[in-house]
């Protein structure tokens, strides 16, 4: 086989495993965009090494990506980037590879916008761990020999990643879509209309809400609400349309259903760019938290996406 037919074998190879692949370095930095930048320096590694010397590529590749990941998990630029209170992660559309696998509750839960947050509060090795087993099942013998720590060590890491996880896990589980769905339209209604009253209703006691920015670009500290009151007067004031909220947009966007990180979200969507999107989170029939994304850097894959979708009707068709 000539060398050029050697590196046409070895980039389909590689092709096979990218989608795995990315949908990992997702789930372990919580940015489409720094998941893509990954994948793309493991195939760089991967043309460079000796293929011969590799018996088992998609455990070479694997290993490559995550310690790839953990050393972007620890730099300082990410540090100072990903500061309590100060971070989002990248909203991915339904259906998108990146969110993949999905069989099991536990590799939903793992790509979802609550958890993703929520395994900040891990060590770079503890979120590694608790993915590779949790979402990806690998034995603790082979994240060991992906970690180049020991059987018991990757043991210690998942149960503390485990208590961490469970005691800052806010209540839930899955929710019936089209329950989801119903609840999540009736907030846009009392929202748009006004009724402060049928919006505190739709609140858990406990809800929070959290935005990134205006839209101008990534905040450096996110605006954070902890009460159904202050929610339900932010919703009512920042859902209610104005000329001065359709000049920061450049127009009249149209407000459409849609599942993000398979959670029940709305997209305001202008002509074919979507500018902003709100997810969330539904325990018990009530909305445990909001979340509102609009910097466009945060948004350019689900644009993306969102532009590869058939048409469908919107919830408002012009906001």
């Amino acid at each position: 086989m000539d060398r050029t037919a050697i590196d046409r074998f070895g980039t389909s190879q590689f092709e096979a495993s990218r989608n795995r692949l990315a949908s990992l370095a997702y789930r372990l930095l919580g940015s489409a965009t720094d998941a893509e930048d990954a994948v793309q320096d493991a195939f760089m590694h991967w043309q460079a090494a000796d293929r011969r010397q590799i018996k088992v590529p998609e455990a070479w590749l694997t290993k490559v990506i995550t310690n790839l990941c953990l050393d972007r998990l620890r730099s300082a630029q990410a540090r100072r980037e990903r500061t309590v209170g100060a971070w989002l992660p990248e909203p991915l559309l339904d259906g998108d590879p990146m969110l993949g696998p999905a069989d099991t509750f536990e590799q939903r839960e793992s790509v979802s916008l609550a958890m993703l947050t929520l395994m900040e509060r891990l060590s770079p090795v503890e979120r590694a761990v608790y993915l590779l087993r949790e979402a990806f099942s690998y034995s603790h013998a082979e994240i060991a020999d992906i970690l180049d720590i020991t059987e018991s060590a990757s043991q210690q890491h998942l149960h503390r990643a485990r208590h961490r996880i469970t005691a800052a896990r806010r209540r839930g589980g899955e929710v019936d879509p089209a329950s989801a769905r119903g609840i999540v339209e009736e907030f846009l209604a009392a929202a748009t209309s006004g009724r402060i009253e049928r919006l505190v209703a739709l609140l858990t006691d406990d809800a929070i809400a959290i935005a990134d920015s205006n839209g101008a670009g990534l905040a450096k500290t996110l605006l954070q609400y902890d009460t159904p009151a202050r929610i339900a007067a932010i919703a009512r004031a920042g859902f209610k349309p104005t000329p001065a909220k359709r000049r920061l947009v450049g127009g009249t966007p149209a407000v459409h259903y849609a599942l993000v990180n398979d959670s029940p979200a709305i997209l305001f969507v202008l002509g074919d760019q979507v500018v902003g999107t709100v997810t969330f989170d539904v325990t018990d029939g009530k909305i445990a938290t909001v979340r509102g994304i609009a910097a466009p850097t945060r948004l350019v894959r689900l644009t993306e996406a969102w532009r590869q979708r058939g048409p469908d009707t919107p919830l408002i068709t012009q906001w």
